[in-house]
């Protein structure tokens, strides 16, 4: 396997040849660090990387989050599709805005509440074990209360979205292949999501309950796209018509219905 170390950039970056010093101040300017797909299974020592801002390990074999404390500066950091269990190691990460950690082995959402400016969270299909799901941890959650926007839980066997609600700031949710079936959960959890633009629930049991989409439409008065398709303006309108003069009927039978009553009871 292969440690990612200062050695490895050199090699990276074609720098194999050049002297000591001359690499020294490459590594100090470095911004942008591409390793994805290299095999590498551990974080070595980047200290002199002080400038970095993004840095892309994708596809690896990395199974721990270490190393990073010189990251004060990166904004973006790419860790999907590798063997991390734990979310960990992060508090140094000051800057970091959107974190990429689709398709590890992470259980429990945690380890963020030092993380203040985080704006994107891709968590989506984890490697669980058996009947179990993604959860969260309150902590984490509370404090990405006021900076997430994007989250992304894909195929994580999650079946509510109830404890989600304290992200006030939320203007993208991607929760597609999922286990969510309770319409009057997700209409409880859409009151609070004022900020909400786009939400994609497509293989979601949901998703076949009777005028699903209806609902959402009328529940949510920010949402702009639905399941990838773009909300009309025209037809927000003529459902929340027809929800008020539904509304108006059952007021209208109600009050009937009681004079009826009264009029027996005389």
């Amino acid at each position: 396997m292969v440690r990612l170390t200062m050695d490895l950039i050199a090699k990276n970056a074609g720098h194999k040849n050049r002297s000591e010093e001359d690499f020294g101040q490459y590594v100090q300017k470095l911004t942008h660090l591409n390793l994805s797909d290299k095999n590498i299974d551990s974080i070595g020592d980047l200290s002199f990387c002080k400038n970095l801002r993004v840095l892309y390990l994708y596809d690896n074999q990395i199974n721990q989050i270490q190393n990073l404390d010189f990251a004060s500066n990166i904004t973006h950091l790419y860790l999907q599709n590798n063997h991390i269990s734990s979310i960990e190691n992060l508090s140094p990460l000051k800057k970091l805005e959107k974190l990429y950690l689709g398709g590890n082995y992470i259980t429990v959402v945690e380890g963020l509440d030092k993380v203040g400016e985080l704006r994107e969270l891709h968590i989506e299909s984890q490697h669980l074990p058996p009947g179990e799901k993604l959860l969260f941890d309150p902590v984490s959650l509370n404090s990405l209360a006021k900076s997430l926007s994007v989250l992304n839980i894909s195929n994580n066997n999650i079946d509510e979205l109830e404890e989600l609600a304290v992200l006030e700031n939320l203007s993208y949710l991607k929760a597609v292949d999922n286990r969510l079936k309770h319409m009057k959960d997700l209409e409880g959890v859409l009151k609070k999501w004022t900020k909400l633009r786009r939400i994609d629930l497509t293989g979601n049991p949901i998703c076949q309950k009777p005028k699903y989409k209806d609902r959402i439409i009328v529940q949510s008065l920010t949402l702009e796209s639905l399941d990838g398709k773009e909300i009309q303006e025209m037809e927000r309108r003529f459902l929340m018509n027809w929800k008020a003069s539904r509304a108006a009927r059952k007021k209208s039978n109600e009050r009937k219905t009681d004079e009826q009553a009264a009029n027996v009871e005389f």
